[in-house]
């Protein structure tokens, strides 16, 4: 049974890191040296597991920009994304925020539509993939 839970960032970054190492490194191509930034620590984190396999995890900052949404393949189809984005809401509406935002890979725009965002402007490129930014008002 996979859980989903807000978790200390120092506490859990090795097993956040590695499931996002995984996802956007290893499978999508993204350098390593953009994956982990110096806003890790200053955003709340969202991780999924089943047992002790950490599977799934987000973030938001603190002025709720939502990112470094990653499922493992062999879980995807599962709905954990969704609840890992659903948290990061719950998360931003316990801080009073009046929007959330995200830059969403162009394939995953549906996705995220699919639970209240709405794509703002042009696509453009962020680590050489097609992006677009997509609001959420709370």
């Amino acid at each position: 049974m996979v859980e989903i839970h807000t978790v200390d960032y120092l506490a859990f970054k090795e097993l956040l890191h590695a499931v996002r190492m995984e996802v956007f490194v290893r499978e999508q191509g993204v350098p390593a040296d953009m994956e982990i930034d110096a806003l890790d620590p200053e955003c709340v984190h969202v991780a999924a597991h089943i047992g002790t396999n950490y599977v799934g995890t987000g973030r938001m900052t603190p002025n709720g920009r939502i990112g470094r949404m990653a499922v493992l393949p062999e879980h995807r189809g599962q709905g954990i994304g969704r609840r890992i984005l659903l948290r990061l809401v719950e998360e931003a509406q316990v801080l009073r925020l009046p929007q959330v935002v995200l830059s969403s890979q162009v394939h995953a725009c549906d996705f995220y539509r699919k639970l209240g965002f709405e794509a703002e402007g042009e696509v453009y490129q962020e680590a050489g993939i097609d992006h677009i930014r997509m609001r959420r008002e709370l």
